[in-house]
């Protein structure tokens, strides 16, 4: 007999059939006449309950079933006489496939996000996490599902690169040199003649400037995956390791950034709605009882379209109406989390996406507006989040990309092929980038970014 999934069950078994079901129990509970076993194979939040006439079994084969423990049971599904479930198995036959001892650390009670983040190599078997990492997965299945739909290839960028692309510097150094033997020259710089690429070399923070190539000859690309960014930030938003998704379309402008930005998250967050469901429900009961209801909001409404500019005087009018923040507000500022909220929560209660930001705050490769103060820049706000995608038009302009690099003193030894694209056959296009985990937050209703990714990398922490 081969083994059906619970989540098959659950959904679609009729009463009457014979089953084989493995998985890890929850719990065991009972009398000395009949037991019943919540048995989970990872596929559903729901457990299947698994009913034990004890006289049928060996004692201690019974003992031995505990929390954590992983059992194969063949039986017969029956109507369940219970709340909560349609159907039961009545067991016929039950087999030990690992045991599990009293220190299994998941024992039937409430677990703090800190303590499962000490033992992430066994979260994912929570109820709460089962369901966080099943929506990842869905979110992963719908992006690719996208881009694929509307004519997007997908497009592999390095993860090792030479390039800073934001221009931060915070980038984590990939070498072979023996750190105990650093060479440097008479200047007292690291000499990387004899490094593996022969030059100094990072984990990449994005991207893009590989993507630009990508969509300057395909004409569309997305990129997706892993970016790093070295940054000692111990914040619920940020990871040292993350996923990002990247799309690059030749012949778009702003305008056509934001409507394929805005096209993008309501169609990902409407299929976590149609996908998701029971999962997105208990999530909804357990962590945060408004998620469902501002998964509809998003994909209900149009998302407000508002220049900088505009966005400034309005916060700068909160303050005068009485409105604390705890950062200052003034035109040239990088908005902080709480004042994009503001926008969004309690200014115009929808998702804001802000433009033609002031261009000391964004990277040198978005395109200049005629005022030269501003550049075609956009984010997407949304609620409890703040900024979910970042994205501009990108500066096709051969001669004030090359000022720009030059004022920001970037190498050119870095720049040289980035630029190639504007001297043959420039041509506009935009872009943007969301944060992997910045959706998961939103979709999940979870608060801190460390718990929508298996194994999070933070300041101090590299374990599993």
């Amino acid at each position: 007999m081969s083994r059906t999934r619970i989540s098959e069950i659950l959904s679609k078994a009729q009463a009457g059939e014979d089953v084989l079901v493995k998985g890890w129990v929850r719990t065991r509970r009972g009398s000395k006449q009949v037991n019943f076993i919540a048995l989970n194979d990872g596929s559903s939040v729901n457990n299947l309950q698994i009913v034990v006439d004890i006289n049928n079994f060996d004692p201690e084969l019974i003992k031995s079933i505990t929390t954590g423990a992983c059992i194969a049971v063949k039986g017969k599904l029956v109507a369940s006489q219970g709340a909560g479930q349609a159907v039961e198995v009545q067991a016929t036959e039950i087999e030990l496939l690992g045991a599990c001892d009293d220190t299994y650390p998941l024992q039937k009670k409430g677990h703090t996000m800190e303590f499962l983040r000490d033992v992430a190599h066994l979260r994912p078997r929570t109820n709460t996490f089962g369901a966080v990492f099943r929506i990842r997965h869905n979110m992963a299945f719908a992006i690719h599902k996208f881009f694929h739909e509307r004519g997007f290839y997908y497009f592999h960028t390095p993860i090792i690169t030479a390039s800073d692309c934001e221009g931060a510097g915070q980038m984590f150094q990939v070498t072979t040199k023996n750190l105990y033997k650093i060479e440097k020259d008479e200047n007292g710089a690291i000499k990387y003649d004899d490094d593996f690429f022969g030059k100094q070399t990072s984990l990449t923070v994005s991207g893009q400037l590989e993507g630009e190539l990508g969509a300057t000859a395909l004409g569309a690309i997305y990129t997706f995956g892993p970016t790093f960014r070295a940054e000692n930030s111990n914040t619920p938003r940020h990871l040292a390791e993350f996923w990002m998704i990247e799309p690059e379309v030749a012949f778009n402008d702003i305008t056509d950034n934001m409507d394929l930005a805005e096209d993008f998250i309501k169609y990902c967050v409407k299929w976590a709605l149609d996908n998701c469901a029971d999962d997105l429900a208990f999530l909804n009961k357990m962590i945060d009882n408004e998620l469902i209801d501002r998964l509809k909001f998003v994909t209900e409404n149009k998302f407000i379209r508002l220049p900088y500019t505009e966005g400034i005087k309005i916060l700068e009018k909160a303050i005068a109406d009485g409105h604390k923040f705890e950062f200052p507000v003034f035109w040239g500022c990088d908005l902080a989390s709480e004042h994009e909220r503001f926008l969004v929560e309690q200014h115009f209660k929808c998702p804001v996406i802000l433009t033609d930001y002031p261009k000391e705050i964004k990277a040198f490769y978005m395109k200049q507006n005629d005022d030269g103060k501003t550049v075609r820049a956009m984010d997407v706000l949304f609620p409890k989040i703040g900024e979910i995608i970042g994205g501009s038009e990108r500066e096709e302009s051969y001669d004030k990309l090359l000022k720009r690099i030059q004022e920001l003193n970037i190498p050119m030894k870095d720049m040289w092929w980035y630029l190639d694209t504007r001297k043959f056959g420039t041509c506009p296009h935009s872009g943007f980038g969301l944060g992997f985990e910045r959706l998961l937050l939103f979709v999940t209703g979870m608060q801190n970014i460390r718990d929508v990714i298996p194994f999070p990398r933070t300041p101090g922490r590299a374990d599993f």
